[in-house]
């Protein structure tokens, strides 16, 4: 995999609305002013690519728009990482704008730069996979930078600024604290505090014992079964396999697979569904074991680990549950491709390479 290069002060970094244009909407004004200060506090300029705040509506109907803005931000040297303004639901719709485009993928083989983003991200996250580059399932501008907390939350902060440092070996420690997700995230929410808990679980171990190794691979559970069904869009599955997005059970095997549940919470038995159409794919008769986010409010949270057990139906298959990544407040950042060991007894997960070239 191609890493980019790790963000220093006075860097350019772009905003790109792949998905959903809600940054460019009026109700959102006060977040873009709000993400916009705090990516200057730390040493950046924003670059606010020419699509990426036409709106909903706007983009939902141009999807070449979306992909323009992620290959000009690739084309311009200057700039030197890319923040996904939030995620959505079709962002699947740029990828004939960017797969076909030779240009494009020549910018990305030959300039490779940070990528951050989750959500609906994650089939930009395993197009970039697909093209050797590496990138980040981490923070994005308005879930994180426009935090409407007086600061942004402690623990993302501290994950955010991994972007900027080049350690040899790190890790992912548990929050101390974790957070409901906002009923209101109007102008009249600026400066209010999220409902905060102390977070009495850490990591669990869902079953295993040792430690396990491998490369980071996977997204949002919902995103991943999208992806591989027609339930969503009636032609997302078949855009998806013209390009190959979902990796090969090739590419799967002795990776660490991530996975979380988005802010639709699905029913248990929803989430059942999804795991079996994942499950189908043969990955989990290749992989070396899971890593799985905390549910968003922690709804559901011993019911998902019911479905783990009877869906997996596999004991030798290491898993550790309730890490802070996805759609749960707050999250760190995943790194795809990089080598990372999981220990079981420890309950620790250290990264063995650094993110960056």
């Amino acid at each position: 995999m191609k890493k980019p290069k790790v963000l220093a002060k006075g860097d350019k970094v772009a905003v790109v609305s792949l998905s959903s244009g809600i940054l460019g909407e009026a109700f959102a004004e006060h977040e873009l002013k709000l993400g916009s200060k705090r990516l200057k506090e730390f040493g950046l300029e924003p670059v606010f690519m020419p699509n990426t705040l036409k709106g909903i509506e706007y983009l939902k109907s141009h999807p070449e728009a979306r992909a323009q803005d992620l290959k000009d931000a690739f084309y311009d040297k200057a700039i030197k990482g890319i923040i996904c303004a939030i995620g959505g639901d079709d962002t699947y719709k740029t990828l004939q704008y960017l797969l076909e485009d030779q240009d494009f993928i020549n910018a990305v083989h030959n300039n490779p730069k940070l990528f951050t983003g989750f959500s609906d991200t994650t089939i930009n996250h395993l197009m970039f996979y697909k093209l050797g580059m590496a990138t980040f399932y981490g923070p994005n501008f308005i879930c994180d930078l426009a935090e409407l907390e007086h600061q942004m939350l402690p623990y993302t902060k501290r994950e955010f600024l991994k972007y900027f440092n080049n350690d040899s070996e790190s890790c992912i420690e548990s929050s101390k604290v974790w957070y409901k997700d906002r009923t209101d995230f109007s102008i009249i929410s600026l400066g209010t505090s999220r409902i905060g808990h102390l977070e009495k679980r850490g990591y669990e171990v869902l079953q295993g014992s040792g430690s396990f190794k491998g490369r980071l691979l996977g997204g949002c559970m919902e995103s991943l079964y999208h992806i591989l069904t027609n339930t969503r869009y009636i032609d997302e599955k078949d855009v998806c396999e013209k390009y190959g997005i979902f990796p090969s059970l090739d590419e799967w095997k002795d990776k660490i697979l991530f996975l979380e549940t988005c802010e639709e919470k699905p029913k248990p038995s929803i989430f059942e569904k999804e795991l079996n159409t994942l499950k189908s794919t043969g990955v989990f008769d290749v992989i070396s074991g899971i890593i799985v986010g905390k549910p968003q409010d922690e709804q559901y949270y011993d019911e998902y680990k019911e479905v783990f057990y009877k869906v997996i139906d596999n004991k030798e298959l290491p898993i550790l549950y309730n890490v802070n990544f996805g759609h749960a407040y707050p999250r760190c950042v995943i790194p795809y491709g990089i080598e990372t060991e999981v220990d079981l007894d420890k309950k620790s997960i250290t990264f063995k390479e650094s993110f960056f070239q």
